[in-house]
């Protein structure tokens, strides 16, 4: 039984497993990196984010939280019109290897319809929470047009207070990346699923540092320009 669990924790949430589907992660491109955020928008910070972004003329991946997007629309449609991708990561962010179908349909689907309406564009790419996938997952996601992406780089920004040890920690994985031929997916948090106006300002910063480091040696590329 243990063996049993830990398969199926690996199958479910390990990022490279390709055990219950295929998900977008990053092609043999090593010289771009795409920037991607998760569990926004916050109105204290998202905005923020988008100055630093737009200083470094970077484009970004928003995976943002219908229940978030839904009290915040302005700001939604402020993440669109900088020119940054928008993602489905769910309503409210549950264990969706753990949920039922139809929770899993429902959770997709409100948020895509939300998401929608807000910006007036198809939303084509969803990323599970906590990367928490089962084959009925993916199914789910296919028959509503969404490409679901994981992910290769990522570190515990959403509890590390250090800008500078978030940005070490993802140089290292980036760099490691780079010489093995493969781009970087990063993901960071400007959001919270726990506290709407949760403190990022760690995060912020550390992207803003991605941002100037690799802007002369690397692309960034919004995740569109990996697929179709």
């Amino acid at each position: 039984m243990g063996l049993a669990a830990g398969g199926f924790a690996y199958a479910a949430k390990w990022p490279a497993s390709r055990i219950f589907g295929e998900a977008l992660i990053a092609p043999p491109l090593p010289d771009e990196l795409a920037l991607t955020f998760d569990d926004g928008p916050n109105p204290l910070w998202t905005p923020r984010l988008l100055e630093v972004l737009a200083s470094q003329d970077v484009r970004a991946t928003f995976f943002l939280l219908g229940s978030r997007a839904q009290a915040e629309p302005a700001l939604v449609r402020r993440i669109a019109a900088h020119g940054h991708l928008i993602g489905n990561h769910s309503w409210s962010h549950p264990n969706l290897a753990l949920a039922v179908a139809s929770r899993v349909r429902e959770e997709l689907a409100r948020t895509s319809d939300t998401l929608e309406q807000i910006v007036g564009e198809r939303v084509l790419y969803f990323r599970p929470p906590f990367g928490a996938r089962r084959p009925a997952v993916f199914r789910i996601a296919r028959s509503l047009g969404l490409t679901t992406v994981l992910w290769n780089t990522m570190t515990s920004d959403w509890s590390e207070t250090s800008a500078e040890r978030i940005f070490k920690s993802l140089t290292r994985k980036i760099d490691l990346l780079g010489q093995r031929g493969v781009a970087a997916n990063i993901v960071l948090h400007d959001g919270s699923h726990r506290d709407r106006l949760a403190h990022r300002g760690a995060s912020v910063e550390a992207a803003g540092m991605l941002a100037a480091r690799y802007k002369q040696t690397h692309r960034f590329v919004r995740l569109d320009a990996w697929s179709g």
